[in-house]
């Protein structure tokens, strides 16, 4: 073998290595615009909700600022909730009684 046998071979393993390099920056572009497109159909939904917030936030009179003291769980069974409020009040040092927990939902 060579010294120009060797540069090729080197060159050619460069060229392998740049070219699937390249291949695999294609595809995370493609994914990530694929799953840009996706939110964005979901974008409507959050605006939806956002509205319906803000109308909801201005209805408000002063006897609807006291709190029930209901928890609304969505996707997450009593015992996780009370798990994650139990964290919660020793992570941030508040007694639990001092705590108010309005919605808990699973991501």
């Amino acid at each position: 073998m060579t010294v120009i046998d060797a540069l090729v071979i080197a060159v050619s393993g460069f060229a392998v290595v740049f070219v699937v390099l390249a291949v695999i920056c294609l595809i995370i572009i493609i994914m990530s615009k694929a799953i840009a497109a996706s939110e964005r159909k979901k974008a409507p939904d959050d605006a939806v909700l956002q509205k319906a917030s803000a109308e909801g936030k201005e209805e408000k009179t002063a006897a609807d600022t006291v709190y029930g003291g209901d928890v609304a769980l969505i996707g997450v069974d009593e015992k996780t909730a009370a798990m994650i409020m139990a964290i919660v009040s020793n992570e941030t040092g508040i007694p639990l009684s001092q705590l108010v927990f309005r919605k808990i939902k699973a991501i």
